[in-house]
């Protein structure tokens, strides 16, 4: 798909600028990208926004502070997720739209639940896509990313996950060290208790080879109108485009339509 610049539009919010992708009419569906990805890599690419403006959906993807087309501060004090949380419902503000589906990837989706929870008047229905019950128990040591992200010479990365994540950020030509900011304090963890007090219709989705998310059933067991699915033979990179993963989210928007 060959992407036009002329599609990224921005906005202000909390001294930063932030660049976020509109299309389409209809019930609007607010992306979250996921760590070191953006808007265009995430949802644009991967088909997504297309699936859902055929549907009949607004897609509204917001690039995070730190990401894509955004400003990218190297402060990790500016990368908690009820800040970019705060960014997303400004995005929303500045659309001068109420409430929307929300759907996050990974980051995305924890910064979804911040949301929910912050905000819960601007959030009516929550896809949260590549994060199961990590967002509770965490999913993972983040601190290898974090060295692989700052490392002058990637041949000496010997740490897989931060491999793997060094050499996504090269391949979307990332500001490394606004990565490095943000990979500790953006993993903020949410208590069970707080989960249980998101009352929205939720839906959980996690490839069955991700060994990053955490169990989707057992985030969705905690929350009172939540939902699990499977996406099948699918890890955490690969799950984001999936057929079965976007069949499942336009069943639950139809189910869950805003008024």
């Amino acid at each position: 798909m060959v992407v036009n610049v002329n599609e990224v539009r921005y906005f202000e919010h909390d001294g930063l600028k932030l660049a976020y992708r509109d299309e389409g009419q209809g019930e609007p569906v607010l992306l979250i990208h996921g760590f070191a990805s953006s808007g265009m890599v995430n949802w644009l690419n991967p088909g997504w926004i297309k699936t859902l403006t055929d549907a009949g959906y607004r897609a509204i993807a917001i690039d995070n502070r730190g990401h894509g087309r955004s400003d990218k501060p190297h402060d990790r004090e500016l990368y908690y997720p009820s800040l970019m949380a705060a960014d997303a419902v400004a995005l929303l503000d500045h659309l001068n739209i109420d409430k929307a589906h929300v759907m996050g990837y990974s980051m995305g989706a924890r910064i979804s639940a911040f949301a929910a929870l912050e905000h819960p008047s601007r959030v009516h229905s929550l896809v949260f896509g590549g994060l199961g019950i990590g967002m509770v128990t965490g999913a993972g040591d983040w601190d290898p990313i974090y060295d692989a992200l700052l490392s002058e010479d990637v041949d000496s990365i010997t740490h897989p996950r931060g491999l793997m994540f060094r050499k996504f950020a090269d391949q979307t030509k990332s500001d490394r060290f606004a990565l490095a900011a943000c990979v500790i304090t953006s993993k903020e963890l949410i208590p069970a208790q707080a989960v249980a007090m998101i009352s929205q219709p939720a839906l959980v989705a996690v490839g069955t080879k991700d060994d990053i998310a955490g169990d989707a059933q057992d985030l969705a067991d905690l929350m009172p109108h939540a939902t699990a699915v499977d996406i099948p033979d699918r890890d955490h990179m690969l799950a984001v485009g999936d057929k079965v993963y976007k069949q499942a989210v336009l069943e639950f928007l139809k189910a869950h339509p805003i008024g």
